[in-house]
């Protein structure tokens, strides 16, 4: 297949998931050959930049955009980016979490990523319509990718949604870098532990993960890593305490390097009410560690394969969690490249080039 030039853009590089996979994403297409741009809307960057991979901040996310945040506003980006990208004339461009601006860009293959399931956060029905009638506003007629085969088909089947053209294409993983990370040397948490990785906020249920572990009988200790709010620091603590497990929990701050820990765990537990497809999974996967997951929308029941599918239970049931978790604990399930085939960069970058 020829070389093509492909063109992304977002808001800006957060620290978080999407701009980290959406990077490596990037940067593998122009390491196959492809030319490729990133295109941010304001300096703020909090992501290490692949060298090599070239980031323009065109500037128009600002005190005055945010002030007068209407459509015309947005239309007088979109015309911003198309300047932006003229003298590149991509032939593929991908939006993500910018979508408001970009619907607005006149290209002939534009491809929206999404990359969360809007069906499964908890909202009131009114506040969910209006949610529903955005997303069919902003992609009906369009190009849309989703994240999982779960998230697209709960907006073509929920929301109801109509895309001229839709398709899942998973975010690409090669395991060698998170191989390289977690080898580096760090100081465990304990000599053996169960691992619960992510944000503190309540969408994780660690009051479901902290009442399934105690049930659980396991004395293995479980370390829950991750960053929340002063105040979900403590309703976690609360939680350790009220559940009488505080001699077996230990609760640490996320790390900037988080890979030695998942790959000496015993295995990773996720409770969550609701993930797009989360990369933590697929990362414990990378390293060889196995995992025990509630089948919350929309990723783990499409993560958690062959043996694996015997450790993925439904979200409201904390007695099969426990057994789930007593039953790894007991044999830990060998990881094998099985698992992680479907995330390789040589089956999921085809599949953009190919758009």
């Amino acid at each position: 297949m020829c070389a093509k030039r492909f063109a992304f853009i977002m808001k800006d590089l957060y620290g978080g998931g999407a701009e980290k996979s959406l990077l490596y994403t990037a940067d593998e297409l122009r390491k196959r050959g492809n030319e490729v741009r990133f295109y941010i809307m304001r300096d703020f960057i909090e992501q290490p930049i692949p060298p090599g991979l070239d980031i323009i901040n065109l500037a128009i996310h600002n005190r005055f955009t945010r002030a007068f945040n209407t459509v015309w506003v947005e239309k007088w980006q979109a015309r911003q980016i198309e300047k932006g990208m003229r003298d590149f004339a991509p032939d593929t461009v991908f939006s993500c979490s910018a979508d408001k601006i970009t619907r607005h860009i006149r290209h002939p293959n534009v491809y929206f990523l999404i990359r969360s399931d809007i069906t499964s956060t908890p909202m009131s029905d009114e506040r969910r319509i209006k949610r529903y009638e955005k997303a069919c506003l902003f992609y009906n007629q369009r190009q849309v990718l989703a994240v999982s085969n779960g998230v697209l088909e709960n907006l073509l089947d929920i929301v109801r949604l109509k895309p001229s053209f839709s398709k899942a294409i998973y975010t690409p993983y090669d395991p060698t870098p998170f191989r390289e990370m977690a080898a580096e040397p760090t100081a465990l948490p304990a000599p053996e532990y169960i691992l619960s990785l992510g944000s503190l906020e309540k969408r994780k249920r660690h009051d479901r993960l902290l009442r399934a572990y105690a049930a659980s009988g396991v004395k293995t200790p479980l370390v829950i890593l991750g960053k929340g709010k002063p105040e979900d620091v403590e309703r976690v603590q609360h939680l350790i305490r009220e559940n009488g497990v505080e001699d077996r929990v230990i609760m640490q701050d996320f790390r900037k390097n988080p890979y030695p820990l998942i790959e000496k765990a015993r295995f990773l537990v996720c409770t969550s009410d609701a993930e797009g497809l989360p990369r933590a999974l697929v990362e414990s996967l990378l390293l060889k560690t196995p995992i025990v997951s509630v089948d919350c929308p929309s990723g783990p029941k499409e993560i958690l394969t062959h043996e694996l599918a015997n450790f993925l239970v439904a979200r409201e049931d904390e007695e099969g969690l426990a057994n789930a978790i007593k039953r790894m604990d007991a044999a830990p399930v060998k990881i094998d490249d099985r698992y992680i085939e479907p995330y390789l960069p040589n089956v999921v970058l085809p599949q953009y080039e190919a758009l």
